[in-house]
């Protein structure tokens, strides 16, 4: 009975843990979240099997895993160098048709692998891909080129139109200075033209991005609105 008391109790306090850290999914957990998740299913075992250690010795490390847990992904919110730090950032692996070799390297990823994901996308050929990107959390993004996207201007024998991949110029309120060079674009520029939007600060911009036709979409915090510019 001791067993299933013990058993109960641990099982209560690991579901509310996991619920307060988060609803996603396995595989969409960023690496270090899957090792808190993982650390907290051993503290949680470890004091079922053995009776004559106290509950207690597994629920406070438990709990202090979600302080900690909490805490971090608390500040990631409020700095984009802490979640860079933390989460990594995202990779490019196939950049407008070519292979980016430098970061699959990088990366400690094969061609072969590549080759994989991208079947399991129903992409037959690397040729097909405008860019694959590598998101933090370890799935790959894909987007096609034009003529390779399914029932649209390639099957219609319509010219398409090139679309390309977005620089993000502000995330959060914080400037990505790399990203302005990137683009190919100057911060006194873009500050005049969120200027000529009414835009007091980039404080107040959620995400800014800029494509190759340097055009820029922006979304303003919830507390200015929430408004989308294009």
């Amino acid at each position: 009975m001791t067993y299933v008391i013990r058993t109960i109790v641990l099982y209560v306090i690991v579901i509310i843990v996991m619920r307060l850290m988060g609803k996603r999914q396995i595989g969409e957990l960023q690496p270090y979240e899957l090792a808190v998740a993982i650390m907290i299913s051993e503290l949680a075992t470890v004091p079922m099997q053995d009776t004559g250690m106290p509950v207690i010795n597994g629920i406070i490390p438990i709990l202090t895993i979600l302080i900690m847990q909490l805490l971090v992904s608390f500040i990631s919110l409020k700095s984009v160098i802490i979640r860079t730090i933390v989460s990594g950032k995202p990779v490019i692996l196939i950049e407008r048709g070519r292979v980016v070799e430098e970061n699959m390297r990088k990366e400690l990823y094969t061609v072969n692998e590549l080759a994989e994901q991208l079947r399991i996308k129903d992409i037959a050929n690397i040729s097909q891909v405008e860019f694959a990107i590598l998101e933090t959390n370890g799935q790959l993004s894909i987007i096609p080129k034009v003529a390779s996207r399914a029932a649209t201007c390639g099957d219609l024998n319509i010219p398409g139109q090139y679309e390309s991949y977005p620089y993000y110029l502000i995330i959060d309120g914080k400037m990505l200075s790399e990203n302005f060079k990137k683009a190919g674009i100057k911060e006194k520029d873009f500050f005049n033209y969120i200027k000529s939007k009414k835009i007091k600060s980039e404080k107040d911009i959620l995400y800014a991005n800029i494509d190759d036709n340097k055009k820029i979409y922006i979304q303003l915090k919830k507390d200015k609105g929430g408004k989308i510019i294009e």
